[in-house]
Order: structure tokens, then sequence, then C-alpha cells
């Protein structure tokens, strides 16, 4: 053999050696890694203990503030407009004068009245004193016929009955000149204006088509609602909400129940509810659009569980419960959300232990070895 030859295969022999050598100390660096690691404990479980609660949350709904009292005032005798004692922000008081109208024919039909009452009632007072002549003098025997004295007193009654309606007719007349003044017919704030002096007003023709003066109550408001059909258990007489304004963002305002209508409109399938609501600063304006916050406050406890211990799977909705330590996958119905927490139920009990963070992979029936029970947050 060559010396070259020679020399290749005692190299080649060193390489393979080292080579064996080096993947046996590799191979014996990894058994021993993978020893250490499989030593570790696996994680701890994080669970709580199952108690009852009630789940406080809101739903927001929006809401119209309309004036506690609201009417048109309207001329009810033909007339035409002689003075204006207030205008557009004056506030008012009840039985306070706003308008004064007048119509010339009201004063004549005032006077014919007059004068016919006392026409009538002159022609009464002669009946009856004839009457009370014939009367006095038919107690003497054989001087006055029985038909005679009949004739008188039922011409008396007949005089008597024409005066009341003369004095009706004449009540008549005043009531209607009343008509010519217009009072406040309770404290408020006149919100329209829409004639002014000399206008012709009326109950009928073109003077009839808008109303004088638009009066509205402000210092006391009413909050209207339409409750969706779901959320009517929620509230009754009494009940306390929250609302906000789109002027007044940063200020909550409070009111209480004080009118439920009783039934469900048939359109929306909701229920009209009011609520009064106090302004003696005059904050809030009638016709503002307010969003209201209504309590979701349910009568009854139930459980209330973290919503991640909530799982939502393939095969349907479970909360993961411990039981001798292993996983038991119990199906539940959820209620109400709110603040990351979920109302459950189903075949539950109290002291129970649920896992927090529920997942597919802690799977039914499996073994928990560590697990951690704090509390439900």
């Amino acid at each position: 053999m060559k010396p070259a030859s020679k020399f290749a295969l005692i190299f080649l022999s060193v390489g393979v050696s080292a080579a064996a050598l080096q993947s046996c100390g590799s191979s014996e660096a990894r058994d021993d890694k993978e020893h250490k690691e499989g030593a570790a404990p696996a994680p701890a479980l994080e669970a709580f203990t199952l108690q009852q609660g009630q789940l406080s949350s809101s739903i927001k709904i929006p809401g119209e503030l309309v004036a506690f009292q609201r009417v048109d005032l309207y001329a009810k005798v033909s007339s035409f407009v002689r003075k204006l004692y207030v205008d557009v922000g004056s506030e008012v008081k009840a039985g306070q004068l706003l308008v004064t109208m007048e119509a010339p024919e009201l004063n004549s039909q005032l006077s014919g009245a007059e004068s016919r009452l006392k026409s009538q009632e002159a022609i009464y007072l002669s009946s009856k004193a004839t009457y009370d002549r014939l009367l006095e003098t038919s107690k003497t025997p054989g001087t006055v016929s029985q038909n005679d004295l009949d004739i008188a007193y039922a011409k008396q009654k007949s005089d008597l009955a024409q005066l009341e309606a003369a004095k009706a007719s004449y009540r008549e007349v005043g009531d209607t000149r009343n008509y010519l003044e217009i009072r406040a017919p309770f404290s408020g704030v006149i919100s329209k204006r829409n004639v002014s002096a000399g206008a012709y007003v009326g109950p009928a023709g073109k003077g009839s088509d808008l109303p004088i003066f638009t009066l509205q109550e402000q210092k006391k408001l009413r909050l209207v609602v339409s409750i969706p059909e779901a959320y009517n258990s929620y509230l009754s007489h009494s009940s306390e909400v929250k609302f906000t304004t789109k002027s007044q963002p940063n200020e909550v305002f409070t009111a209480k129940v004080s009118r439920l209508s009783g039934a469900l409109d048939e359109r929306l399938r909701s229920q009209s509810i009011e609520m009064d609501v106090t302004n003696e600063d005059k904050k809030l304006l009638p016709g503002m659009v307010a969003e209201v916050a209504i309590p979701l406050t349910g009568s009854d406890k139930a459980f209330v569980v973290p919503s991640k211990a909530v799982l939502n799977s393939t095969q349907g909705v479970y909360v993961i419960k411990v039981v001798n330590s292993k996983a038991v996958w119990v199906p539940v119905k959820t209620g109400r959300k709110a603040d990351d927490q979920t109302e459950v139920f189903g075949d539950l009990s109290i002291n129970d232990t649920v896992i927090k963070i529920a997942s597919e992979e802690i799977r039914d029936s499996s073994v928990i070895k560590h697990i951690n029970v704090t509390g439900i947050k």
C-alpha cells in the first residue's frame, strides 16, 4: 500500500470516531434537557367558588321632555284684538289678563237683552198685583168668580216664566261678552303669539286658523319614554331613572316614574311611561330630546360568572365545573351581560368550583391536578 493511501485511511478513521463521540454527547445533553423540562409542574388553572348575585345593567332609550301643561288659546266669539298684554317669553300667573277684544254688536245685544228683561219684569209685577187683588177680593163671597181668579193666576205664572227667560237671555249675552277677555288658565310661559292688535279672530273663518297664544308650564315637565316590551318588567311606579340632554351632556338629571299607560302601542309594541321632572331653574325646555338610562335590575338573584367562564362551543354553551379533580361541562343558558359578567342558568349550586377561563382544551371528564381557587374577579 502506498504511503498516501495509508495516511487517508488513518484520517478517515479518526473523523468517524470524533463524529460518533460528538453525536453521543449531543444525544445525552438533549435527553438531560428533556428530563429536566418534564420534571417542571404544569401551571395551575384559575377557578372560583360560585355564588348568587344581582347583575345591574341599564339600557339607553331616547325620550322627550314636554310641558306638564300646554294649551292653545283661541277666541270664542268673532271679534277684533284690541290690546295684547303679554308677548313671547312672558311669565304669567293663573287668572292674569292676556288679551282683550272688541265686538260692538255684543254691546248692542246686551242692551237689548237688558231692556227686554226690565219690560218683562214690569209685566210680571203687574200680573202679580192683579192676581193678589183678585185673591183678596175673592174672600168676600160672590164678588169674584173662581174662573177669573184662575185666569189671573195662570197669567202671573206665564209672566214669571217669561221673566226667567229674559234673565237667562241677559246672562247669555253677558257671558258671551266676557269671552272678549282671555285670561291664563294656569301659571306658565307664553311660547307663541300669532296675532297683533287689530287682527280679526273668531271661532270660524281665517281668524281661527292659529291660536292667539300658546301657554306652557315650564317649572314642571313630563319626560315621556316608550319602553320596549322586553324591558317593561324592570319599571314600576316610583322607579328612578337618570337622563341627560344634548344641551347639557355633563349634567345628569333624575326623575321618578309617575304614570304608566298600562298597554302596549299596537305598532311599536312599547309602553308609554311618563316621569315628572321638577324644573324650577328652567335648565330644561319643553321639546328637548333626552337620553334616558333605564336600570335593568332583576328582583331575583341568579348565578353571576365572569364572561370568560362561559364556553361557546359548536355543541352548545357551557361552564366547566370541577368535581373530584375532574372537569365537568355543564350546559347553561345565559341571561343579561354587564361589565364582563354574565348571568347563567343551569344545573349549578352555590359553592361549586368553576373554571374562570373556559377553553375547549379542557376536555369533559379530563383530570385536573392543579387548581387555584380565587375570588370571582
